[in-house]
């Protein structure tokens, strides 16, 4: 192979999308996709980070290309998108949900549609209501969690 031609190849070779593509070059870094202009993913991240994750964050102007290629359906779509180990976190997933999805290696990751008030990075009210939506890898959808508010004493 001639040096133009493996260069050719190798420019090739780097311009396709891998598996790891959309992950921190560490899978233990929690690497959270935003708009630049998004405060409440900001938010969002530094819960993370004060629960203890590795957080990096990137502002990504095109977010729906980024959803489409990891596999976050259409119709449920959250605020922002994070991957950490191989799995995503779509929108304002609570730190509970995420743990919890550590141990399941079916599922490509967890959604929380839109953006709802009181959700983590939303407020982070204990009366907010909303659920977390599971995505399979075959891209079936089930609730995963429900979160309610929590009683009073």
């Amino acid at each position: 192979m001639k040096r133009r031609e493996f260069i050719a190849a190798l420019a090739a070779t780097a311009a396709l999308p891998a598996t790891s593509a959309f992950a921190a070059a560490d899978a233990h870094v929690l690497a959270v996709y935003k708009d630049p202009d998004c405060g409440c993913c900001s938010l969002w991240a530094d819960a993370y980070r004060h629960a203890g994750y590795r957080v990096e964050i990137i502002d990504e102007r095109d977010l729906i290309s980024l959803k489409q290629k990891l596999g976050v359906p259409l119709d449920i779509q959250g605020c922002h998108t994070a991957v950490y180990r191989g799995q995503f976190l779509e929108g304002h997933v609570p730190i509970e949900a995420a743990r919890m999805l550590e141990n399941r290696n079916d599922l490509a990751g967890l959604v929380v549609p839109g953006m709802p008030a009181g959700s983590l990075g939303m407020g982070d009210d204990p009366s907010a209501s909303y659920d977390v939506i599971a995505v399979g890898k075959d891209g079936k959808t089930a609730v995963f969690l429900e979160i309610r508010p929590k009683a009073s004493p």
